[in-house]
């Protein structure tokens, strides 16, 4: 009869226990959108696509300008000179045609290498104010739709990481 009033007596304590767990919750695309790397990482990868913007135009360009000589010099042109000429300016238009879902797949894995080591940071960081302020349960709030009340520990991650809060824009009236 003594063992199971000790086990019921530690099975109760457990419970308690696992009752008061800290549960906390965060947007991490808010933190990294307000750490200094991001600001760098977005005018990098602004860049970038204008790059591939401009690389889609020149592409564009050389098209024309073939398609404009080709129109031009073949009726000087033999039979098989046209048939080449026809077939590279169709290739040409094909790789015109394919670009901007090739620059698009460019430009994501250009971001996803930009935005890892800032994503890998915030984690870090998320993760080191959990277990130094006791939290058992860090939700991101982009994620979930229904959860139990819990702390916003953003601006604790932004004092980890250094980030001063930027006070919100005044309204416009």
């Amino acid at each position: 009869m003594k063992q199971l009033i000790v086990a019921c007596a530690l099975a109760f304590s457990t419970l308690a226990v696992n009752a008061q767990n800290k549960i906390g919750y965060i947007s991490t695309e808010d933190l990294i959108s307000d750490m200094p790397e991001a600001e760098k990482a977005d005018e990098e990868l602004k860049e970038f696509q204008a790059a591939l913007a401009q690389q889609g135009q020149d592409m564009l360009k050389d098209l024309n300008t073939k398609d404009s000589i080709f129109v031009k010099d073949s009726v000087k042109l033999s039979a098989t000179m046209k048939e080449i000429k026809r077939n590279e300016l169709i290739a040409l238009y094909q790789k015109v045609q394919n670009w901007n879902q090739q620059a698009q797949e460019l430009y994501q894995a250009e971001a996803q290498r930009k935005i890892a080591p800032l994503r890998t940071k915030a984690l870090d960081a998320i993760k080191a104010v959990a277990k130094e302020n006791n939290y058992a349960y860090i939700f991101d709030m982009n994620s979930i739709i229904v959860a139990p009340p819990g702390d916003d520990i953003l601006p604790l991650v932004k004092k980890k990481l250094g980030i001063k809060d930027t006070p919100p824009a005044p309204a416009k009236k």
